[in-house]
């Protein structure tokens, strides 16, 4: 009975010691939690910084487009003004073949139609200098998007690599990594906040 009695407090004792050993291991390791907590903060901004990124390469895309667009409405009035140049260059040699006749009808139709064609080619020029200042516009609005991409992208990189940072300090259970996964979250913080509102 003795022997039983001496083996239940053993018993209990290793009970006693493991439970303590687990609450240690636990106050020792609570520290991990916070790094868990800023990890799932690093994810949120990381997928953040991934959305806005992906909106800006969006909006590269449509300005580029409509550069393209506009260039080729350009193309049509900068064709159409050659046109009625050749056209009215046509009449002007026709004009001064007549001019030396008695066909005075004739004269003034082909005054009037190259009237008409030069107010037809600056109507042209007008309208292609206008798509092409609307072109040039859309191309600077996309190469602002591209760099704004650009520095979302890295802001993206640098929190990936801060979590990455975080999960191996969980796994090593060393600290300074945690710090040096907080440094780099705050330096990509900064950074999407440096595109977002510049």
């Amino acid at each position: 009975m003795n022997d039983n009695l001496d083996e239940l407090k053993d018993l209990v004792a290793a009970i006693r010691a493991d439970h303590q050993a687990q609450k240690d291991k636990e106050k020792r390791d609570a520290w991990t939690k916070f790094v868990a907590l800023s990890m799932i903060c690093l994810a949120t901004l990381a997928a953040v910084a991934s959305q806005k990124g992906a909106g800006f390469s969006s909006a590269t895309m449509k300005q580029l487009n409509e550069a393209t667009y506009t260039q080729a409405l350009a193309s049509d009035q900068w064709a159409y003004f050659q046109a009625k140049g050749i056209k009215q260059s046509l009449n002007e040699m026709e004009r001064d073949r007549v001019t030396g006749t008695a066909d005075a009808a004739r004269l003034a139709a082909l005054t009037a139609t190259i009237a008409r064609y030069n107010t037809e080619k600056k109507d042209a020029s007008d309208k292609a200098t206008a798509y092409e200042k609307a072109r040039d516009q859309a191309r600077t609005l996309s190469a602002e998007a591209a760099t704004r991409s650009q520095g979302i992208g890295l802001a993206t990189t640098i929190f990936q690599i801060a979590i990455a940072l975080g999960g191996v300090c969980l796994v090593v259970k060393k600290r300074w990594l945690w710090g040096a996964s907080l440094l780099l979250g705050a330096v990509a913080v900064a950074k999407m906040a440096w595109v977002l509102f510049n």
